[in-house]
């Protein structure tokens, strides 16, 4: 193993031993390692990492500047050690963060959702499909948190889930609705009926008793959403937007019952998974509804001051 390599395994080591999970970051790595074994480097300059972190042409440079990030933050790391490292500098490719327009679930889409995955085959992949797509609209829930899901996490008596080391590592408890903790007992149930010996311990399993698989349950969301025919050219409805929903849903009915959106907020962060307050305010710009709740709220109070 080279010295750089070797540099690369402790820094991974490291980072992950304080909570990051660095899956990403771990590929990339590896990656421009192999580039400069390529061009016959052992040292990491800044030229070689821009040159690497644009390879792919057809991206944009928020792409780039994405691969020279996670770069720099080794490089810096790598400086500590040997000062004559180079390190990147900063503001190389223009890079400008953005979220993409959620799509907004209404519940007769979301019903539809569910009727296309319980047409799916064999009866266990309709099953699964089916319960996961409702758990995620019921709960707001990751869907790499719920496709994580042990058994052992899933009260089904007192209707909790315990999602465990999520992102940014936080663990917590996620209360479910009466109808959602009825709808894994009757999955649990089925599972079990049709999977007598499955070769996982999670609570989804594939129709061959395998953990999910994020990718193929991904390829059945856009295939199921094409049939719907909400999925166009132009609308691209994400698995993660059932979340925004369900956020969304949450404001909108506090706003109309006259909740108290700032009094509650870190409930619903918490609830989410949030790591502060400020990722769950977002939501509040996801929806012309909740901004004309909002200013209806605003105008009642402030109006009259004019």
């Amino acid at each position: 193993m080279s010295a750089l390599r070797e540099h690369v395994a402790d820094y991974l080591r490291l980072r992950r031993a304080l909570g990051f999970k660095l899956e990403r970051e771990g590929q990339l790595l590896s990656q421009l390692l192999s580039y400069l074994e390529a061009v016959g480097s052992t040292a990491l300059t800044s030229e070689l990492a821009i040159t690497w972190a644009r390879e792919p042409a057809n991206v944009l440079p928020n792409h780039w500047a994405k691969r020279l990030g996670v770069v720099r933050k080794f490089a810096a790391y790598l400086h500590t050690i040997d000062p004559t490292a180079e390190v990147p500098p900063p503001g190389v490719f223009p890079a400008r963060r953005h979220r993409p327009t959620p799509y907004l679930w209404s519940e007769g889409d979301i019903c539809k959702l569910l009727d296309g995955a319980r047409g799916l085959r064999p009866a266990l992949r309709a099953a699964t499909h089916e319960t996961l797509f409702g758990l995620l609209a019921a709960s707001g829930m990751r869907v790499g948190e719920a496709v994580s899901l042990q058994r052992d996490d899933v009260d089904l008596v007192a209707g909790v889930v315990t999602i465990r080391q999520a992102k940014f590592d936080r663990s917590r408890l996620v209360p479910l609705h009466p109808s959602a903790s009825e709808a894994l007992r009757r999955y649990a149930g089925e599972r079990d009926r049709l999977c007598s010996r499955p070769r996982s311990t999670t609570f989804f399993v594939s129709s061959g008793g395998t953990a999910l698989d994020r990718s193929g349950v991904g390829k059945t969301f856009r295939r199921i959403t094409s049939a719907m025919g909400v999925r166009t050219p132009m609308v691209h409805p994400r698995i993660h937007d059932l979340r925004h929903s369900f956020a969304v849903d949450t404001l909108i009915g506090w706003q109309q019952s006259g909740v108290g959106v700032d009094e509650h907020i870190g409930m619903l962060s918490t609830y989410l998974g949030h790591i502060s307050p400020a990722g769950t305010y977002w939501y509040l710009s996801a929806s012309p509804e909740l901004m004309e709740l909002a200013a209806e709220r605003l105008d009642a109070r402030f109006g009259a001051a004019r």
